[in-house]
């Protein structure tokens, strides 16, 4: 149909048509968008019934959690680029049905370990189908239409949380067809099948005219870094803390810097590196991927929460996802109102979310160790209205003063700095919760080491205001040249 037969609107019916299609791809594409972070957020109040029935440690449930979130890290720039080079609908399926059989593998798994290379299964795949979404919502949708496409896409990630407290809830305490942490990871066979058929028939190809060949070299060696430094963190408490653990967290260092050298190696011969590293030259970026990390290392409260509810109050998995729901409503209203306290407060918005997550975390940190009536609730809805004010905003705020030619890669760097942030903070702050708590079984030893474990995300979230503000007045300077 020729492109200049013209609607009265003025819009090309060719134009109208590529909207209509986009509208039925939308919804497939948005269940691709779901699935990596509903399986974040539904494995935390399956962790204490994981390690009943697996006889896991601590430290491998840390590992299910951090495992996941560091993959999704080091690939989620490469998955971005496997779209650009192979047409981003395959690439999509193909992620579709890798993380849907990954999720199989998770649920059929017969011990920690099993569970674990699961896991790092499902972020690769995560990481394969997630970046073609915005990228596949920015081709089908153009002006208004692409306006709406992103709003419902960034709906999409409360949504994905609210239901993973509450969906995690009821098939732990349901029991389905037997099963009890098993059917977590099996509810997503039925939607991961039912996204690939739909996939199949709705989405069209696309794909970069410019696209990047792949860093395969720096893929491995940040992997690389992050094993040597997430790995003994989650084990060193478990195994007593023996030299080889030392050995791997002094190598960790040493295999960054040869991941720069590297990086800058490649970037010299004309190569297209992982991270572009002249983006880190810019104050306000460098701060902000600093500031990134700090605040996504508060994911460790989920792990912490969800085994202080069901281990030390001895509520059922339903009753601990119930318990969590003003955090997540808080987070999903504060959301809907981010963009306009952005606009008003500029990056400041992200300071007055720092602020109201700390003072929510304090303030439950003072219920748990004093049972103030009522301050639970409250400290989890401040908290949660923090974390729904600085989400939506952390990327525009961080990437603001970098060239426009660089945005898509400075957001993957931004989003891979929060995953592993995520995967530290589990480490970090999970390992102090399970320090803390030792051999202890009873409520007190449960809420020492829970509220041990809040005072260190207070910390990291002060450090995350100070250097918001940082970014703020870099934020300013740029405004303000001439």
């Amino acid at each position: 149909m020729s492109t200049q037969a013209e609607e009265p609107t003025g819009r090309t019916v060719a134009a109208v048509e590529i909207d209509a299609r986009g509208w039925f791809a939308l919804p497939v594409l948005l269940a691709g968008a779901f699935l990596p972070p509903l399986d974040f957020t539904i494995v935390n109040l399956a962790l204490p019934a994981i390690r009943q029935n697996l006889g896991a440690t601590s430290s491998d449930v840390q590992l299910v959690i951090s495992a996941y979130a560091a993959t999704y890290a080091v690939f989620l720039i490469t998955g971005g680029r496997l779209g650009d080079l192979y047409g981003r609908k395959r690439v999509f399926l193909t992620g579709v049905v890798g993380f849907t059989l990954a999720s199989a593998l998770c649920g059929a798994a017969w011990s920690p370990s099993a569970l674990i290379a699961g896991r790092i299964l499902q972020g690769i795949m995560a990481t394969v189908m997630a970046p073609q979404v915005l990228a596949s919502i920015r081709v089908l949708f153009s002006g208004a239409a692409q306006g709406r496409a992103l709003a419902l896409y960034g709906a999409t990630f409360g949504l994905a949380n609210l239901c993973g407290q509450l969906l995690g809830g009821v098939l732990v305490s349901s029991h389905p067809f037997g099963l009890t942490w098993q059917a977590i990871f099996f509810v997503n066979v039925p939607i991961g099948l039912a996204t690939a058929v739909g996939g199949l028939v709705f989405l069209r190809d696309s794909r970069s005219e410019h696209a990047q060949r792949l860093d395969v070299g720096g893929v491995v060696l940040l992997s690389l870094t992050l094993g040597l430094l997430v790995y003994p963190l989650v084990e060193g408490r478990e195994a007593g803390w023996p030299w080889w653990i030392a050995v791997m967290l002094a190598a960790s260092p040493v295999a960054l810097t040869i991941f720069i050298l590297f990086e800058k190696w490649l970037d010299q011969r004309g190569g297209s590196p992982l991270v572009e590293l002249a983006l880190f030259r810019e104050r306000r970026f460098a701060t902000g991927i600093a500031m990134a990390l700090a605040f996504y290392m508060q994911n460790a409260f989920f792990l912490t929460f969800s085994v202080y509810l069901q281990n030390g109050l001895h509520l059922t998995p339903m009753d601990a996802g119930i318990a969590t729901l003003p955090y997540v409503i808080g987070s999903f209203v504060a959301s809907l109102a981010s963009s306009h306290l952005m606009q008003r407060l500029g990056p400041y918005a992200l300071t007055l979310g720092f602020a109201l997550q700390a003072f929510g975390f304090f303030l439950l940190m003072l219920a748990v160790e004093t049972t103030l009536p009522g301050s639970r609730d409250i400290g989890l809805a401040a908290a949660g209205m923090g974390f729904g004010i600085i989400m939506p905003s952390v990327i525009k705020a961080v990437v603001g003063g970098i060239d426009h030619r660089h945005a898509g890669l400075a957001s993957g760097v931004v989003i891979s700095a929060l995953q592993i942030g995520s995967a530290l903070g589990v480490a970090i702050i999970g390992g102090v919760f399970y320090s803390a708590l030792g051999s202890g079984q009873s409520l007190p030893a449960y809420a020492h080491a829970f509220a041990l474990a809040l005072g260190c995300i207070v910390a990291v979230l002060i450090l995350g205001g100070a250097l918001s503000v940082s970014v703020a007045k870099a934020s300013h300077s740029i405004g303000s040249r001439p």
